[in-house]
């Protein structure tokens, strides 16, 4: 059966808003509160912290009620999406009615918790969509990853583009965003169909299944690198590089070389399996990405060669380590719910990490947003942007190469 006879673009039109909600929002509203009303960085990062301790309890709970919602899944995902888009305007499209800081926390809090409920049963339901379909899992991921990634190229892109065209851009962007989280929640609707009537898994079944339990492990320790530049990516840009303006391109140039390698990534992974083709993609990012130690205020053109580069091979982690644990959790947990609100929660704790340790570093260095900071500050921000990720990257690529999976021959 063909993939527009499955349906699969609806997948891709839901990923993509599900992707706008996530990783840009990281990237855009801790800089945006600190500029406009001038929250420090470091009350921020621990706002950040504590709502992925929250996330500890809500994104397995989440997964819990995921499992048994049954007949009910669509009017549930539909009041999620609602929510999910309303946050997005109070974030950025209404201006704080109490203190900023309080203001950010409640609307980022209802932005991540309909974020991770739709992302949930999201994945859950592409378990059931392609049971028994031969590489079902990793074409399904070809389709719902290249949506997700052209999400976060627009969301990344459009704030900045409609600069000087409206009076508020991300005002814009999140009324925007509302509309297209309505057109794309009625396109899934048809989806949410109840699946076969299985047994809930427990969390102990998941973790005591030594192959899921590494996938996890795996996946917190290779999200971070990309949450570690996703968070200080705007302050390298504009106090590294010197080049404020360019955020919006650059960005552009890594979420849509992600995008396009999706495809590819998923073909080779077909032909060769998905474990080596991801091994050599993660290699080529470290390669790729550990350059950007060497650059300079200037040295933008070098950064948006390494920006595609690097771009392409993330495309290989967002594609094909979901597809690897979706596979894993069709034998484990076939309903999915409990396992995807434990990869909820390692990959959005990733983004804590960043948060609450690197933007208070950053901070103590002396670095200031917007203002001209000394090279101490700046050598900080490089070795924070650059290095770290770089040494984690490694970390990962040690652990996949000790991990065997099904497919491997």
């Amino acid at each position: 059966m063909s993939a527009l006879a499955q349906r699969f673009p609806a997948y891709t039109g839901f990923a993509a808003v599900l992707s706008g909600a996530g990783l840009p929002i990281y990237i855009y509203a801790p800089k945006y509160y600190a500029d406009t009303y001038g929250v420090s960085l470091t009350a921020l990062g621990a706002v950040l912290f504590g709502l992925r301790l929250f996330d500890v309890v809500q994104d397995p709970a989440l997964g819990w009620i995921s499992e048994r919602l049954r007949t009910r899944r669509a009017l549930w995902v539909s009041l999620g999406a609602v929510v999910l888009a309303g946050s997005m305007v109070g974030l950025f499209a209404i201006a704080p009615p109490i203190a900023p800081i309080w203001w950010f926390g409640l609307t980022i809090t209802g932005l991540f918790t309909a974020f991770s409920f739709l992302t949930i049963n999201f994945y859950a339901q592409g378990i059931a969509k392609v049971d028994g379909q031969t590489d079902g899992h990793v074409r399904l991921a070809a389709w719902r990853e290249s949506g997700a990634l052209t999400g976060v190229c627009l969301a990344a892109v459009i704030p900045t583009l409609l600069i000087g065209v409206v009076a508020d851009p991300f005002a814009a962007f999140a009324w925007g965003f509302a509309v297209a989280t309505a057109a794309a929640t009625l396109f899934m609707w048809p989806e949410w169909r109840a699946r076969a009537h299985r047994e809930p898994t427990g969390i102990g079944e998941i973790l005591g299944d030594p192959l899921a339990r590494r996938l996890l492990i795996l996946a917190l320790v290779n999200a971070t690198p990309l949450a570690v530049s996703s968070t200080l990516f705007l302050f390298f840009v504009e106090s590294r590089l010197a080049a404020p303006g360019w955020e919006g391109i650059l960005l552009v140039l890594f979420f849509l070389a992600a995008a396009l390698s999706a495809p590819l990534w998923s073909a080779l992974a077909r032909r060769y399996t998905a474990r080596r083709v991801l091994l050599a993609a993660m290699v080529l990012a470290v390669a790729s990405f550990s350059y950007t130690l060497t650059l300079g205020a200037g040295d933008t053109t070098a950064f948006a060669v390494i920006c595609v580069l690097s771009g392409a091979t993330i495309g290989a982690d967002l594609t094909l380590l979901p597809a690897m644990f979706a596979r894993r959790m069709a034998r484990v947990s076939p309903n999915g719910g409990q396992g995807f609100g434990l990869w909820a929660l390692v990959n959005k704790f990733t983004l804590a990490f960043a948060a609450v340790l690197l933007l208070p570093l950053l901070e103590r260095s002396g670095f200031r947003a917007g203002e001209e900071n000394p090279e101490t500050a700046l050598m900080t921000l490089t070795v924070l942007y650059a290095l770290v990720p770089s040494v984690l990257k490694l970390v990962a690529i040690t652990l996949l190469a000790m991990t065997h999976l099904e497919d491997d021959r």
